[in-house]
């Protein structure tokens, strides 16, 4: 069997045979960050059917790296599951907000530290069953400690490793943060190929 390409959603007029279409669209619950939708869409056989999921404003993830080549990360409650999870810092994209404006201002606020120096590296889409959900992830570099800034309500520690650590925490099972876990295994793998 031969493989297809990696196509982009601009480029994807010859998937016609996998594109489901919106036909009608109703607000099941309207949140404050959480927007849940039920849509009625056209199936590629004429069929319709019916995708809940969760409009989600977008979000970014920073992997800061200090002088020294440690990470910097955070431990945070996290109350859908009850417990503390080992991330990198990350944040929602406000409207009208660009992503990197988002990532200089949630370092800031959750770390204290500004960055001279940042790096697309990627985009991840965490919930693709159930969630319109994109994070974007950057490095930052050349960081300076300017205070923290926490939001209200907002409970954030941070803390240093070396990225040997943090990928021997992944492989025990230690970081099961998924947009963490990418953001090391990317970083383990740009710097292999160095």
């Amino acid at each position: 069997m031969s493989r297809k390409p990696p196509v982009d959603d601009e480029k994807r007029g010859g998937d016609a045979h996998l594109v489901e279409t919106r036909i009608a669209s109703e607000v099941v619950f309207d949140g404050k960050l959480l927007h849940v939708k039920r849509d009625t869409v056209r199936l590629p056989d004429g069929k319709t059917a019916t995708r809940e999921y969760i409009a989600h404003p977008g979000a970014v993830m920073i992997i800061p790296r200090l002088p020294d080549g440690k990470l910097l990360m955070e431990r945070q409650f996290r109350y859908p599951l009850a417990r503390i999870f080992i991330e990198f810092p990350a944040g929602k994209i406000d409207p009208g907000e660009e992503p990197a404006a988002t990532a200089a201002r949630e370092l800031l606020e959750e770390t204290g530290y500004a960055a001279e120096r940042w790096s697309h590296i990627g985009t991840l889409h965490p919930l693709i069953t159930y969630s319109t959900e994109r994070i974007e992830i950057y490095t930052a570099d050349a960081l300076t400690f300017v205070g923290a800034k926490l939001d209200a309500g907002e409970f954030v520690e941070t803390f240093t490793t070396t990225l040997e650590e943090a990928l021997a925490w992944l492989d025990r099972g230690e970081i099961t943060d998924v947009k963490t876990m990418l953001g090391l295994l990317l970083l383990a793998r740009r710097k292999a190929a160095t």
